[in-house]
């Protein structure tokens, strides 16, 4: 093992303080960062994950009511939403928002064509 040494605060501050600064002028000296990991450079570096499964849903809108009035819905009720038409409907992927689209139909089936991407920051959605 290597020769263990005790920094005073001074050199640790001086350290990071260093890290800072080649960071944010790109220096790659103190680039080597362990706990990050590297991103994807093609679509090949993502091939391992190519067969995982997710779910994917299309909110057409949402509606709130009270149990006793969703007991006296039946056949050829209307639940109004809170979209209007023509407006975007929210694509999820495994219950994240990452696009919004409109409704197509394919032949006899619906379909969505998305019309916008919504990026978001990983730190706002921690992984499970």
């Amino acid at each position: 093992m290597g020769q263990n040494r005790d920094l005073d605060l001074e050199e640790l501050q001086q350290s990071n303080g260093e890290r800072a600064a080649a960071s944010a002028m790109g220096d790659e000296t103190f680039a080597e960062q362990p706990d990050v990991p590297e991103r994807p450079r093609s679509a090949n570096d993502l091939e391992a994950v190519y067969d995982i499964p997710v779910q994917v849903s299309a909110v057409l809108g949402k509606s709130t009511m009270q149990v006793n009035q969703l007991l006296k819905l039946g056949r050829g009720a209307v639940v109004e939403l809170d979209r209007k038409v023509g407006e975007a409907i929210d694509i999820y992927v495994n219950n994240r928002l990452v696009a919004r689209g409109e409704v197509v139909v394919v032949e006899d089936r619906l379909g969505i064509t998305m019309t916008e991407i919504i990026k978001s920051d990983r730190a706002d959605h921690p992984s499970v």
